[in-house]
């Protein structure tokens, strides 16, 4: 971890640790800052929070959500939840995992795409949804997703 993310996760950690079930809002905290959670970052949460290692890591490799590396330039994420199943979001991903070299997991080998899954965007009614960027987008199929890649700049 660099000098800049670390004094990122102490800036957090000391905005966070005083709060009522801080470990969450630290984590986020630090996502937010980095794009991720650095393995780094697990000894100083413990020793501010009084938990074990095994403990903090246990909540960073539990949910989704956080990332244990950094992200790609862009990240796209999909929704893979039961709603956007049932509108098409199976061949959704299968067509950016494709389209962008991914297994959907991790970064793609040039760097500029991350594809992750996410488990409800709450867009059920306007399913299948995505972000990309943090956007969120809805009823995104194949045309559609493509033409939003090619829109970031990034595309394939």
């Amino acid at each position: 971890m660099n000098e800049v993310a670390s004094q990122a996760v102490e800036r957090v950690i000391a905005s966070t640790r005083q709060m009522p079930g801080a470990l969450m809002p630290m984590l986020h905290g630090i996502q937010d800052a980095l794009g991720y959670i650095p393995s780094e970052a697990v000894p100083p949460i413990a020793e501010a929070l009084n938990l074990s290692r095994a403990e903090v890591h246990g909540v960073v490799t539990y949910y989704h959500y956080f990332r244990s590396e950094p992200p790609g330039r862009h990240v796209v994420q999909i929704c893979r939840a039961e709603s956007c199943k049932a509108m098409g979001s199976d061949a959704l991903w299968s067509h950016a995992c494709s389209k962008l070299g991914s297994d959907g997991h991790g970064v793609t080998k040039d760097g500029a795409f991350t594809v992750e899954p996410v488990y409800c965007l709450g867009l059920c009614a306007q399913s299948p949804a995505m972000t990309l960027d943090d956007k969120v987008h809805a009823r995104v199929g194949i045309e559609k997703f493509d033409r939003l890649l090619a829109q970031s700049g990034g595309a394939a």
